[in-house]
């Protein structure tokens, strides 16, 4: 009896161990609406133009050697996808809880840290608008190596302005000001 139920369940036990694997991207395309990538499985198994599926708003073109989860629909490996693709190689470290980050190979990255956001880059930040607003409630600064400004309230319309430069003597100057209404 046994043998007759392992031979009626084998098939399905194999598809069922076949249905997640991890998978290393051997190579991936950015020109379809879907990427699509050729994926090392198992060893020496390979599949080709496996659709990777990724978050709505959020997109990147991962190096080859990223990990991700290959899932095969319906237990079979000739209709699989691509899921949550990751690169160790890369990866931020030291995050604290409750933080979360984009950032790429290059030290670019755009840090939710529990003071604040941090955006950092060792190239060049463009930003591009029809209108550019900056707002602070307490106060705004700027350096550009060693030479700067900030702006501090005071409180009922008076602010604090204080220039500097690496190696001078900082003199505040206290200014009424009325800056214009926020949105």
């Amino acid at each position: 009896m046994s043998r007759e139920i392992h031979k009626l369940l084998g098939p399905m036990s194999r598809r069922l161990r076949l249905m997640a694997a991890r998978g290393i991207i051997a190579s991936i395309s950015d020109a379809p609406k879907q990427q699509r990538s050729q994926v090392s499985l198992l060893a020496g198994e390979v599949r080709d133009n496996v659709e990777r599926f990724q978050e709505y708003g959020f997109t990147s073109v991962p190096f080859p050697g990223a990990e991700g989860v290959f899932l095969s629909l319906n237990g079979s490996r000739d209709q699989g996808v691509m899921i949550c693709i990751a690169d160790r190689r890369y990866r931020l470290t030291g995050l604290r809880p409750g933080e979360a980050a984009l950032h790429d190979d290059q030290g670019q990255k755009v840090h939710l840290t529990r003071d604040g956001i941090v955006v950092s880059t060792p190239k060049k930040c463009r930003i591009e608008a029809l209108d550019i607003e900056l707002h602070a409630s307490h106060s705004y600064s700027w350096d550009v190596d060693g030479y700067g400004e900030r702006w501090t309230s005071l409180g009922g319309g008076t602010y604090e302005h204080k220039t500097w430069q690496t190696g001078a003597v900082v003199v505040p100057d206290v200014k009424p000001i009325n800056p214009p209404e926020g949105p």
